[in-house]
């Protein structure tokens, strides 16, 4: 599946123009029309908004796992073919709906969508936008949704990681990464022990905060772990590997440590020995970022906004680790999918 996704096997990204001109507005967006093959990017008809909806001119788009995986048919929302993927974006509010009251035209916004922001426009209900502050970018706001809004419940509300406490952080040279280390880091004023899988992402994640770092490639976490902080362990474990990494991570918390499980990045799910749970006292425990949005959704709006709060503030400093143009949408899948990136990949619309 890799392989078909490929850049170097994909013909071109072409621009199909629409069919019947004159009929509406149109705006290109990145589409998927089949299942496993390459996206391809189209002009699409723009549809009225509804009574609470807003229309968002798109500026920048993340680009996240789950975006790959929903056009492969492997992630657990299956949207009925075609489709745009996206379900991050910042832009700036075009039209509003005879009952939206949050936000007006002009306003620039930060938004999340139920795949349909890989496009010029992106119609969304008001209650998923947020407004980005005027000393905040369009593209650093763009940053800001899947990532951080996953970091600050991962750090404050799951694992309640406390100022002077020391934070072990997996991946951590990935977009939500880089974002535990720089809220962990500059607003709970924690100490940050970063792991990755190279000596490149390991520097990137001390320059962005971190204490100290530790390349998982080269040996035993755990044991690197325990020369930095000693048999006494980390308090807060964020894993975003599994496998044998979420074991060593866990074998490396503290008396009463707490991990917090965000994916499983290295392909393998572990199991969970139970007895460390109890030796220890130790708490492990999920984060579903998006799942919050429907279960308790005050405390997903309020992740949003404390994102938005700490980027205005200057407390924390998103990091963009490349940018695609739309046109680009497959070599920017290829490039997500082979980890080249540290840091959020972005699409730009503009």
């Amino acid at each position: 599946m890799a392989a078909r996704l490929c850049a170097r096997h994909l013909p071109p990204v072409w621009l199909c123009r629409r069919a019947a001109q004159g009929q509406g507005r149109h705006y290109r967006a990145a589409l998927c029309a089949e299942l496993k093959h390459p996206l391809i990017t189209e002009e699409v008809a723009s549809r009225p908004v509804g009574p609470q909806e807003v229309r968002v001119d798109v500026h920048f788009c993340g680009i996240n796992f789950a975006d790959i995986l929903v056009c492969r048919g492997q992630y657990q929302e299956k949207p009925p073919l075609p489709f745009i993927p996206g379900i991050e974006f910042s832009g700036a509010v075009l039209e509003t709906g005879t009952d939206v009251s949050t936000v007006k035209k002009g306003d620039r916004v930060i938004g999340v969508s139920n795949f349909n922001a890989m496009a010029e426009e992106c119609i969304t209900d008001q209650k998923t936008l947020w407004r980005i502050p005027e000393n905040v970018s369009l593209q650093d706001a763009a940053v800001l949704p899947v990532s951080y809004g996953t970091a600050i419940l991962a750090l404050e509300h799951r694992a309640r990681a406390q100022p002077g406490e020391t934070v072990l952080v997996t991946a951590a040279a990935g977009a939500t990464g880089l974002a535990v280390i720089d809220v962990a880091t500059n607003v709970l004023r924690a100490k940050v022990i970063a792991a990755a899988g190279s000596d490149e992402k390991c520097k990137l994640a001390m320059q962005r905060g971190a204490q100290s770092s530790v390349n998982y490639s080269q040996g035993s976490l755990k044991d690197a772990v325990k020369k930095l902080v000693g048999s006494a362990g980390v308090n807060v474990a964020i894993d975003m590997v599994g496998g044998d990494v979420f074991l060593e991570s866990l074998r490396s918390l503290a008396w009463e440590g707490r991990i917090v499980v965000l994916g499983f990045a290295g392909g393998n799910i572990a199991s969970l020995p139970s007895n460390l749970l109890l030796l220890k006292n130790i708490s492990a425990m999920g984060l579903y970022w998006g799942r919050y949005q429907h279960q308790d959704f005050a405390l997903f709006s309020k992740s949003m906004s404390s994102a938005l709060q700490y980027c205005q503030q200057g407390l924390i400093r998103p990091h963009t680790g490349a940018v695609f143009e739309l046109e680009k949408i497959n070599d920017a899948f290829h490039h997500v999918m082979q980890r080249k990136s540290t840091g959020k990949v972005l699409l730009s619309l503009k």
